[in-house]
């Protein structure tokens, strides 16, 4: 069976956890932790970077930097993973989902504007499949509005909207580093602080609401509970192990690239033909391969396709299903005008395997299936 996503490895990871486990420092922001956070912190630009346990704690710490109160509405699309909408329910806030577009699948940012009400507190645009949302666009609005951004950019890791790294742009921005994702510590993600006066209040909420962060840097002889917070904090054996993969990121970014490329090569003549829809890159975005998706017809050929796939023992998956059409979503929020792309286009896309070192004769015969599929 050609697996749908094999965690990434490049072979220093052992060594690694090895060095975090005899330095006898495993808990959060040992060495290998701020190794990290210096890393993306450079490749971003961000004021700060943290790591934490997830992509869902990121989220959850940018909603409490955001000062989200119960009734605050938030705009998000709802073709997302449900941490998005998580992270501002726990807050109290309102869901507002809007449509996207149907060519990146990413929030529409013209449809924005007309969802803010006097209760509008954040925007937060999801960059899908590592492909950066309008966002000159969507700063404006949050400027002109007074309102926060909050870049989910769980799968925007080493992709960039105009030379500036997602998850840089907004105030701020949120990693994951989970195994399906293009660099990985099993569990984990970081916040991207974009507003310097905000920092310390991210080490303390991060750090169970104490000041303990001050402490360690001998700015207070001891530390104590100032705010409210949680425990944020990776091991730094996890950190260690993602640390291996961001020495290579660039390695990692452009295998993963080359096979992006391969298949929109070796599907280049069914989209021609018009059977099916391959992904849009806008001119100003740096995708960096996250997932490669095509388009079918509706759910009953993506079905097919899926069953015909598995028989030749190769998975392929379809994604989300709209958050405003499940039991929580109907509950937590509203659908904002007209559902016109969300749920059509959930319907039709289907995701091939992507993963680094994915071999060029599996993705040959991954690339012969679909073509079998649809001549057969």
């Amino acid at each position: 069976m050609i697996r749908f996503n094999v965690p990434p490895y490049v072979g220093k990871e052992t060594e690694y956890m090895k060095e975090a486990i005899d330095s006898h420092k495993i808990c959060g922001d040992g060495e290998f932790t701020k190794r990290c956070n210096a890393w993306i912190e450079e490749h971003t630009g961000t004021a700060k970077a943290l790591l934490t346990t997830s992509g869902t704690q990121a989220l959850e710490m940018a909603a409490l930097l955001s000062d989200i109160q119960p009734g605050d509405e938030v705009i998000l699309p709802s073709y997302t993973f449900v941490s998005t909408a998580n992270a501002f329910v726990l807050r109290g806030a309102k869901l507002v989902f809007v449509d996207i577009r149907p060519d990146t699948m990413n929030i529409d940012e013209k449809l924005i504007e007309d969802a803010i009400t006097d209760k509008t507190r954040a925007i937060v645009p999801v960059h899908y499949a590592g492909v950066g949302c309008e966002m000159d666009t969507i700063m404006d609005i949050a400027k002109r509005h007074n309102l926060v951004v909050v870049e989910d950019a769980a799968q925007g890791v080493n992709a960039f909207y105009k030379g500036r790294a997602l998850g840089s742009i907004g105030d701020y921005g949120c990693f994951s580093f989970h195994e399906t994702k293009n660099y990985s510590m099993g569990e984990g993600g970081a916040i991207l602080i974009n507003r310097p006066e905000q920092i310390e209040d991210a080490e303390i909420i991060r750090e169970k609401g104490t000041d303990r962060s001050r402490f360690f840097r001998g700015q207070v002889d001891k530390y104590t509970w100032v705010n409210i917070g949680s425990s944020f904090l990776p091991s730094d054996i996890n950190a260690a192990y993602l640390m291996a993969q961001l020495e290579m990121a660039n390695e990692i970014n452009e295998n993963r690239l080359q096979s992006w490329a391969r298949y929109n090569e070796g599907l280049q003549d069914l989209a021609q033909e018009g059977v099916i829809e391959l992904p849009y890159i806008p001119e100003e975005c740096a995708h960096n391969a996250h997932m490669f998706y095509i388009k079918t017809k509706d759910m009953e050929e993506r079905k097919a396709l899926i069953s015909y796939l598995k028989e030749r023992d190769i998975a392929a998956v379809f994604h989300y299903v709209p958050l405003h059409s499940a039991p929580a979503g109907l509950r937590f929020g509203r659908f904002h005008g007209e559902d016109r792309y969300t749920t059509k286009e959930s319907e039709r896309l289907l995701r091939l395997p992507m993963y680094y070192n994915l071999s060029e004769s599996d993705q040959q015969k991954i690339i012969d299936a679909v073509h079998g599929f649809y001549h057969k």
